[in-house]
């Protein structure tokens, strides 16, 4: 069994600052990491690995430095690690990062796709559908366990209320959930051969199965106008008071704002 999982590096959102003229994420002096859900991805598709026997290889879409992100891939034990990085990627939206990585894995063997269900930094939980959409594939989202079968996979599917069990047939792509999983830790070893012995092959758009006019900047639909912070509500007030006048303070309150 071969399997692709699709990992991004994103920057730590918990440090993350935007700068208040420009109204852009300052990138400088914060640093990256594999994002969260696509984490859980590798791990389970490490976990499938060990219980079925198979291959895995992580595809990132990214500049340069990604190779950091990659090689702690190979040191958790991913097999192969490939990262599109050329200018004619750069400012792609969702559907362009999308279409650029579903043209990477059409040139690859595999029988399943895993990717986390969004990232951090941009929260849209688009591309892995789309890519679905562009490898004309069944997808099933929420992902938070998977199983292989003779024909397919068995497919548990976190609801807001339940957990669905779906039976998919061929190949497909799934969306993990990163509370579903708790990921390893790199071995000594593994860093070791990450960094001594393997190798991230950088493709370019060249490589790969696509339409430059469909990809980075000009191949993106969508355009971010801006992004600014969550503004801080004012403090509220405190008032020590008797339950007799709270009751009357909550009132008045409520018909000041016109609730009742």
């Amino acid at each position: 069994m071969n399997i692709i999982v699709c990992i991004k590096q994103v920057p730590d959102t918990t440090e993350i600052k935007i700068d208040p003229v420009k109204g852009t994420l300052i990138r400088d002096g914060v640093p990256s990491i594999m994002n969260p859900d696509d984490k859980g991805g590798l791990e389970l598709a490490l976990r499938m690995k060990e219980q079925n026997g198979a291959t895995v290889t992580v595809v990132s879409m990214g500049p340069p430095q990604a190779d950091v992100m990659l090689r702690e891939a190979l040191a958790m034990g991913a097999d192969r690690a490939i990262l599109l990085s050329d200018r004619r990627f750069a400012g792609a939206d969702t559907l362009a990062t999308s279409y650029a990585l579903a043209g990477c894995i059409k040139t690859l063997d595999y029988d399943l796709i895993i990717a986390g269900r969004q990232a951090i930094d941009g929260d849209t939980a688009q591309v892995a559908p789309e890519m679905a959409q562009h490898l004309d594939l069944p997808q099933v989202s929420y992902v938070i366990d998977a199983q292989k079968t003779a024909n397919g996979f068995i497919v548990k599917k976190e609801n807001e209320d339940s957990v669905q069990t779906l039976e998919v047939e061929g190949k497909c792509v799934l969306t993990v959930l990163a509370s579903a999983f708790k990921a390893r830790y790199m071995t000594v070893e593994g860093i070791i051969d990450a960094y001594a012995n393997r190798e991230v092959e950088v493709w370019s758009a060249d490589r790969i199965d696509v339409d430059e006019e469909k990809l980075g900047l000009k191949g993106s639909p969508t355009k971010v106008f801006k992004s600014f912070p969550k503004s801080l509500k004012e403090p509220g007030e405190v008032h020590e008071v008797s339950e007799e006048e709270a009751v009357e303070l909550i009132v008045a309150k409520l018909k000041e704002k016109h609730i009742i």
